[in-house]
């Protein structure tokens, strides 16, 4: 393990190469995966599945330096601190022992969605920070593997190496069977391109982080078992709607799955309450829409931000009335996203 003290990117002429630098987009969970059963190897509890977005990218360089004594990480032009900072230098000690390299690395990562807010920032971080950091240390990874490489930073990321749709398997067993069953893969889906309309009423960090949330719910809640048997009828349910295109069903699935996971919060022990009266507001806008024959369902990650699922002809009338039910939100419309992608020289 390298010291995980902070340590300045020193001289340009010390890195040893331009590096790699890879872009990847936060994914939406229509089925959450909500718990870990085995935070080591960061092997969740069910499958999810997710649609991810063309909007809110990570960019993320890595960088060798060989004259280094410590990795250097800067996020949006700071340098990474605390938990961040060691979730980060934790995965290249991972990516090196794959590697079979020792090299410190500078890896400077720049988020367009704030971070710890419950969007996503850890789906499009590790993805990209996994794609970039396999190229940088040589590694020829095909994207099953990949998939695999970004789960151990967080199991969203294991999405976010796809485009479009994506299911990730929980996999089976334990240790070094699990590891390797538990994987991200495209979901085939024809002629399905809806809007998303994402209402960003408290962009600032979760007092609770996910891990804790998690963990707590998982230890604590009585309705997480039942939950946790629901969702994977749930993403039967949703992969049929999927394949009919059919946004209803896409939509009241993925609804319930989300209101299930934050009832099994609520009932953990203290509560874990994300939901704040404005979350409530949009929700309630919702049902508005719904009533008035606009078809509009909204789901949640661990926080007080509303996603809204609807065709894109009723994005506007969507964004426009989730707008007036939580007045100074801001509201961002996304559809179905590129998977991570790393960049050439000239596009860095």
């Amino acid at each position: 393990m390298l010291s995980d003290q902070v340590q300045p990117a020193g001289p340009a002429e010390e890195v040893l190469d331009p590096g790699a630098t890879a872009v990847a987009h936060p994914n939406i969970a229509l089925i959450k995966y909500w718990g870990k059963r085995d935070e080591r190897l960061m092997i969740p509890y069910v499958d999810s599945l997710s649609m991810t977005l063309d909007v809110f990218p990570t960019t993320t360089t890595v960088r060798l330096r060989s004259t280094a004594r410590a990795d250097s990480v800067t996020l949006d032009g700071s340098p990474a601190r605390g938990e961040a900072r060691h979730r980060v230098v934790a995965f290249l000690d991972l990516v090196r022992q794959i590697a079979g390299r020792t090299e410190p690395a500078v890896v400077d990562t720049r988020n367009r969605v704030p971070t710890g807010a419950g969007l996503a920032s850890s789906a499009s971080g590790f993805a990209a920070l996994a794609l970039a950091g396999a190229a940088a240390y040589g590694l020829d990874l095909d994207p099953t593997a990949l998939s695999r490489l970004a789960r151990r930073g967080s199991v969203s990321a294991a999405r976010s190496v796809f485009g479009g749709f994506a299911i990730c398997h929980a996999g089976p067993g334990t240790g070094v069977a699990a590891d390797l069953g538990s994987y991200a893969e495209p979901v085939p889906v024809a002629d399905f391109d809806p809007a998303l309309v994402i209402a960003l009423v408290d962009a600032g960090p979760k007092a609770v982080s996910s891990r804790a949330a998690m963990r707590r719910t998982v230890e604590t809640s009585p309705l997480y078992r039942s939950w946790a048997t629901s969702s994977m009828a749930d993403l039967s349910g949703m992969r049929a709607a999927l394949r009919r295109g059919d946004l209803d069903a896409v939509g009241e699935i993925a609804e319930r799955n989300a209101l299930g996971m934050h009832a099994t919060m609520l009932a953990a022990r203290p509560a874990v309450r994300y939901l704040s009266p404005a979350t409530v507001a949009v929700l309630d806008s919702v049902l508005r829409l719904r009533a008035d024959g606009v078809p509009a369902y909204a789901t949640m990650d661990a926080g007080p931000n509303v996603k809204v699922l609807c065709h894109r002809a009723d994005a506007a009338r969507v964004a426009g009335t989730v707008r007036d039910a939580a007045p100074g939100c801001a509201v961002v419309t996304a559809r179905r996203g590129p998977g991570a992608l790393l960049r050439t020289g000239a596009e860095r």
